[in-house]
């Protein structure tokens, strides 16, 4: 199935759903191992260490520093790998607001970390951008 790439269809039909539970980031040394027991939703391998997303508890349980509480929003419109300005527009939004963004753009659907005090307003103004008339 082809993603969408018409970004008045991406907007209207993007659909925000808020995930459960709260994720930070955490990074690890590029060659060590992630445990099992992390499960992380992301990982990232950079030149200066390997970056997780993953659970608020599962970070502390395991004892990791980690940075920006977040919560997920999952944009479930199925976009296009090759959609432009689809997460601009969202993102611009966003900062207009005040809220701080991290999106990851997966296979089929575009997400986003938010901190976890602004989700709810991140939420409403996704909500908003969706129902709004698209030229």
């Amino acid at each position: 199935m082809t993603g969408e790439r018409d970004l008045d269809a991406l907007l209207s039909n993007m659909k925000p759903e808020l995930q459960p539970g709260t994720f930070v980031f955490c990074t690890i040394p590029p060659n060590a191992p992630i445990s099992a027991a992390l499960n992380p939703l992301l990982t990232f391998r950079e030149q200066e260490g390997m970056t997780l997303v993953i659970r608020r508890e599962d970070a502390e349980a395991a004892g990791l520093s980690h940075a920006f509480p977040s919560r997920l929003i999952t944009l479930t419109v199925h976009s296009a790998l090759e959609a432009v300005g689809f997460l601009a527009a969202i993102t611009a939004r966003l900062a207009k607001a005040g809220i701080s963004v991290n999106a990851v753009s997966a296979f089929h659907h575009d997400h986003l970390f938010v901190p976890v005090d602004r989700a709810d307003e991140a939420m409403t103004i996704l909500r908003e951008i969706s129902e709004a008339k698209h030229p």
